[in-house]
């Protein structure tokens, strides 16, 4: 049985993405609202922790 990798995301692609500014995407991982892991000094968010961050705002506007 083979588990699926979940895709990690730059800080970059994750600005490009949700068209955010870099200390903004800081704050939402700073604040718990966008999941993060630290690799060898590197910020890398799963791709995942981002379609669910937009998911949580779509369901806060409605």
């Amino acid at each position: 049985m083979t588990t699926a990798i979940p895709e990690l995301l730059t800080v970059s692609e994750v600005m490009e993405r949700l068209k955010l500014g870099r200390s903004k995407v800081y704050d939402l991982i700073r604040t718990r609202r966008l999941a993060s892991l630290k690799i060898d000094g590197a910020r890398r968010i799963p791709a995942d922790s981002v379609r669910d961050f937009i998911r949580t705002q779509l369901g806060e506007a409605a």
